[in-house]
């Protein structure tokens, strides 16, 4: 048994419980050893789980480092992106354990500089970006393009879960060329009405809809901001009750427990969310002009609740189903659309759309960059930076992301 053997060993056990839970014992069963085994090479967790790190920015580093260097010499913007897409594609979609433990730990570590790592394995995506970006979309663009590169593959892995074998480089190719066309082409819209919409119309229309804050919004702000913290796994009653100002029997008289407080978050504020998008929708019947109110009537319940977006990082991981409701109502809502692209579809491929969009969304929110020195070590710095930012939906990005998803990559640079 070597060191690589328990790394890839902890890569599985801990992956299959989400990194909920993790312990050496959960690594000693499944390589069939002694716990005592495992000191022999780590002398306790937090080592083993250094190394998961390392292992994980090397192999990662190893397998793009030959097709970034030919990316980063290419001139064309779509070829040398589409070259980093499929790459990194190939990798996720055939090391589904490695992707979770991405998705799941490496992302969400803050204290680490990611883009620094890489750079020391030889691999520098920063210097990339700003290479391209003669053009200010860029940015952006490939933000958009690597949350959806992400979004697709987890659907991937997500509907393929009982599987035990990689697939094949041909399976993977046939993959990635299926998410590479959604990249590519996006839903597929008439870009000449999506070229005609009056965006700045729209997004005035939109931009002074507030939101009363009842008593129970109040007491839900506290559980958002304490998730937003913590993460929903981590979050406890006696946090909220903290921040609330209740004790903690004070908060048992309004939730059952811990599930029944995110259920209540996340259920009360999803209907509060799409109620706003649902009525934005129905002041116009022109198709796109719907789509883009539904996207900006989010942006702008988000402004209102920054705390509540905040709490919603862990959706980039799925690491919290949401309540069948809340996933009902956003399928629904996409159906409300009149787009023939939309109507072809079934009930189960809109709701994939409405989390595409949705996820989209936030992270464009929460990740465009605040400035090249921020570097956020926890969820407070980041919420505290948001909350500074100016509250309006008048931001190009937001059009950009407009015609991602209607248009797709193709659409933005033709």
């Amino acid at each position: 048994m070597t060191k690589n053997d328990i790394i890839r060993a902890a890569y599985r056990a801990w992956g299959r419980e989400q990194y909920r839970t993790s312990s050496l014992s959960m690594v000693a069963r499944e390589l069939g050893v002694s716990k005592t085994a495992l000191y022999r090479h780590f002398k306790d967790k937090d080592a083993l789980l250094n190394e998961m790190f390392n292992t994980f920015f090397d192999d990662f580093a190893n397998f793009t480092r030959k097709e970034f260097e030919r990316a980063f010499t290419e001139d064309d913007w779509l070829k040398s992106l589409g070259i980093i897409l499929k790459n990194t594609g190939e990798f996720y979609i055939k090391n589904r354990d490695t992707f979770i433990f991405t998705l799941i730990c490496v992302y969400s570590r803050r204290e680490m500089d990611k883009m620094e790592e890489f750079r020391a394995r030889g691999i520098d995506f920063e210097l990339f970006i700003k290479r391209k970006s003669l053009n200010p979309s860029r940015n952006i663009e490939y933000h958009l393009s690597m949350v959806s590169l992400i979004f697709w593959i987890a659907q991937f892995h997500h509907g393929n879960k009982g599987r035990t074998k990689a697939p094949s480089d041909n399976e993977a190719k046939d993959i990635i060329a299926g998410i590479e066309g959604r990249i590519k082409m996006g839903m597929g819209l008439d870009a000449g009405k999506v070229a005609a919409l009056d965006y700045e119309r729209l997004e005035k229309q939109v931009s002074g809809v507030t939101f009363e804050d009842m008593e129970s919004n109040v007491l839900l702000k506290s559980v958002a901001e304490a998730v937003a913290d913590r993460g929903p796994w981590d979050v406890s009653m006696e946090m909220v009750a903290q921040r609330s100002g209740l004790s903690k029997s004070g908060l048992y008289a309004h939730f059952k427990n811990k599930q029944d407080m995110l259920g209540q978050l996340f259920i009360t504020e999803f209907s509060r969310l799409i109620n706003s998008a649902k009525t934005a929708i129905e002041t116009t019947l022109i198709p796109e002009e719907q789509l883009y109110l539904a996207i900006i009537s989010i942006v702008n319940y988000f402004h209102c609740r920054p705390e509540f977006l905040l709490s919603l990082e862990w959706l980039k991981t799925r690491q919290l189903d949401l309540e069948k409701m809340a996933l009902d109502e956003l399928q629904n809502i996409i159906a409300s659309i009149s787009l023939e692209a939309i109507k072809q579809h079934d009930q189960q491929y809109l709701l994939v759309i409405a989390q595409w969009l949705l996820l989209l969304i936030i992270s464009v929110l929460i990740w465009q960059p605040f400035g090249e020195n921020f570097k956020p070590a926890k969820m407070e710095d980041i919420y505290k930076a948001w909350a500074e930012k100016p509250k309006k939906i008048e931001d190009e990005s937001f059009r950009i992301l407009f015609r991602f998803v209607a248009l797709g990559l193709d659409g933005l640079n033709s």
